[in-house]
C-alpha cells in the first residue's frame, strides 16, 4: 500500500493547492467581473479563449509526454529536457505569429488585440516552465507544483486588488499575468536546481521525430479540449459582441473552477496509472473504478445543487449586471457531472498508451460543438452556446464509456446501478432540503447541504470496506 500513501500525499498537496488557487481564482473572477462590467469582462474572456486555443501550439502535448516517459525511465530526463526546450523555442515563435494573424483576420479592435498579445506572452513563458514542471510530476514531487500554483494565484489576486484600488485598465490586468508567469518560472527553475542536477545538453535532432510523433496526440487532445471549452466564446464575440461573451463567461468560468477536483487527482495519479499498466493491470482497474465512484459521489449533487441555486449564486457573486448568466449556469453545470464521470476513463486511456483514442473523441466532440454553435448561436445566442456544450459533453462521455468497456476496463453495470441509486436518493433528499431552506444565506446553505449529504451517503453504505481500507492507508 506504499503506492496508496504516495498517491495520498501527492493528491493532498495538489488538492490543497488547487482549492487555495481556485478560491483565489474565484475572487479574481468576481472582482474583475464586477469591476470591468460585462463588456470589458467579455474582452478579457475573448483574450483567454484565443490564447487558450492557440497557446496549445507552444507545447503540442510534450509536457504530458515527458511525464509519461520519464516516470517510466528517469534516466531519460536530460535528453527530453534538452530537445523539448529547443523545440518549444521554435513553436513559441510560430504561436505568436499565428496569434497575430488570427486576431487581425477576425478584425478585433486594438484594445482586444493588445490584451491578446500580452496574454500570449504569459502563455509562452508558462509553456517553458512546464518543461521543468513535468520533471517534478514524473518524479511525483507534487509539492513544488502545488506551491507554484498557489503563488501564481496570489500574485494575480494582489495585482487585481491594486488594479481596482488605483482604477487601472484591462491592459494592466493582462500584464499581471506576464509578471506572474515570469516569477513562477523563476521559482520552478530555482527548485529544479535544488532537487536535480543541471541537465546536460543532449541535443539529438533524430529524437525530434519520435517526440513529435508521440506527443501530437496529447497536443491534439488538448487543442480539441480548448476548442470545446472556448470556441463558443470566440464565436459569440464575432456574432453577438463582447457583452454577451461576458454574460456567458461569468457562468462558464464558475463551472471551470469546479474542475479543480478531477484536475488535481489526474495530476497525482497519472504517473502511477502509467506504471500500473506495465506492472499490475488489476491495480489499474481497481484505481479506475474507485476514481469513477468518487467522481459520481461528488458530481451528481453538485450539478443538482447548482441548478437549484443558480440565481442566488450569480447574483451574489457577480451582481444584477449578470442576471442573464443564470440560465447559462443552470445548463452548463450539467456538463460537470459528465466531465467528472468521464475523467477517470480519459486518464486511464492516456495511461495505457491509447491517447490516440482520446484524440479522436476530442476532435469529434470539438467538431460537434462547433457545428452546434454555428446553428444555435445565431438563433439563441449564449443560451444556444450553453446547450451546444452540454450536447457535445453527452456525446463525448458516452463514447469514452463504450471505448473503455471494449478494452476491458469498464465499470460493471450492477456496480454502477448500486452506487448510483444510493447517490441519486441522497441527492433527492438534499434537493428537498435546499428548496425548503433556499432563503438562507447561500454559503451557510451550501455547508449544511454538504454535511447532510455526507451523512446520508455514509448511512446508505456508499462508502464500502475497500474505501475504508484505502482511507486508512491514506491517513498513514
Amino acid at each position: 500500500m506504499g503506492r496508496v500513501r504516495k498517491i495520498a500525499k501527492n493528491t493532498t498537496f495538489l488538492m490543497i493547492s488547487q482549492i487555495i488557487s481556485y478560491i483565489f481564482t474565484f475572487f479574481i473572477t468576481m472582482y474583475a467581473a464586477r469591476y470591468f462590467g460585462a463588456n470589458i469582462f467579455g474582452i478579457w474572456s475573448i483574450a483567454l479563449s484565443i490564447t487558450g486555443i492557440i497557446g496549445i501550439f507552444a507545447d503540442l502535448g510534450m509536457s504530458t509526454l515527458m511525464v509519461r516517459e520519464i516516470s517510466r525511465n528517469l534516466s531519460a530526463r536530460d535528453k527530453y529536457i534538452s530537445n523539448i526546450f529547443l523545440i518549444k523555442i521554435i513553436l513559441s515563435i510560430l504561436t505568436l505569429g499565428l496569434i497575430i494573424i488570427i486576431t487581425n483576420i477576425i478584425g478585433y479592435s486594438e484594445i482586444v488585440k493588445n490584451v491578446i498579445y500580452i496574454v500570449t506572452v504569459s502563455v509562452i513563458i508558462g509553456s517553458f516552465s512546464g518543461v521543468l514542471g513535468a520533471i517534478f510530476q514524473a518524479n511525483e514531487k507534487m509539492e513544488y507544483i502545488s506551491l507554484s500554483t498557489i503563488l501564481s494565484s496570489v500574485i494575480v489576486l494582489l495585482g487585481t486588488v491594486i488594479m481596482i484600488h488605483y482604477n487601472l485598465s484591462i491592459i494592466f490586468f493582462a500584464f499581471i499575468n506576464v509578471v506572474s508567469a515570469g516569477l513562477i518560472s523563476a521559482y520552478i527553475l530555482f527548485k529544479y536546481v535544488q532537487n536535480f542536477p543541471l541537465p546536460e545538453p543532449r541535443i539529438d535532432l533524430s529524437f525530434w521525430k519520435p517526440i513529435i510523433k508521440e506527443s501530437w496526440p496529447f497536443g491534439i487532445t488538448a487543442l480539441s479540449g480548448m476548442l470545446y471549452n472556448y470556441i463558443d466564446s470566440i464565436m459569440l464575440s464575432v456574432v453577438q459582441g463582447a457583452e454577451v461573451v461576458g454574460w456567458y463567461s461569468a457562468a462558464y468560468r464558475l463551472m471551470l473552477i469546479l474542475l479543480f477536483i478531477p484536475n488535481a487527482i489526474n495530476m497525482a495519479i497519472f504517473p502511477v496509472m502509467s506504471q500500473f499498466y506495465t506492472s499490475s493491470k488489476n491495480s489499474l482497474k481497481l484505481m479506475n473504478e474507485k476514481y469513477f465512484k468518487y467522481m459520481i459521489i461528488i458530481g451528481v449533487p453538485m450539478g443538482v445543487g447548482v441548478t437549484i441555486l443558480a440565481d442566488k449564486i450569480i447574483l451574489t457573486i457577480f451582481g444584477l449586471g449578470y442576471s442573464q448568466s443564470i440560465i447559462a449556469l443552470q445548463i452548463l453545470i450539467w456538463t460537470i457531472i459528465l466531465t467528472f464521470a468521464g475523467a477517470p476513463f480519459v486518464q486511464l486511456l492516456q495511461s495505457i498508451n491509447k491517447q490516440y483514442i482520446i484524440t479522436k473523441i476530442s476532435i469529434i466532440s470539438a467538431a460537434t460543438n462547433i457545428l452546434l454553435n454555428l446553428f444555435l448561436i445565431p438563433l439563441f445566442s449564449y443560451i444556444g452556446a450553453s446547450f451546444a456544450t452540454l450536447i457535445a459533453a453527452i456525446f463525448s462521455t458516452g463514447y469514452i464509456f463504450l471505448v473503455t468497456y471494449k478494452f476491458g476496463y469498464g465499470i460493471q453495470y450492477k456496480t454502477i446501478m448500486d452506487d448510483l441509486s444510493k447517490i441519486l436518493f441522497a441527492t433527492l433528499i438534499i434537493s428537498i432540503f435546499i428548496l425548503y431552506f433556499k432563503d438562507l444565506n447561500l454559503f451557510l446553505l451550501v455547508i449544511m447541504a454538504t454535511l447532510l449529504y455526507l451523512i446520508i451517503i455514509y448511512i446508505f453504505g456508499c462508502i464500502d470496506e475497500v474505501d475504508i481500507m484505502l482511507l486508512k492507508q491514506l491517513r498513514r
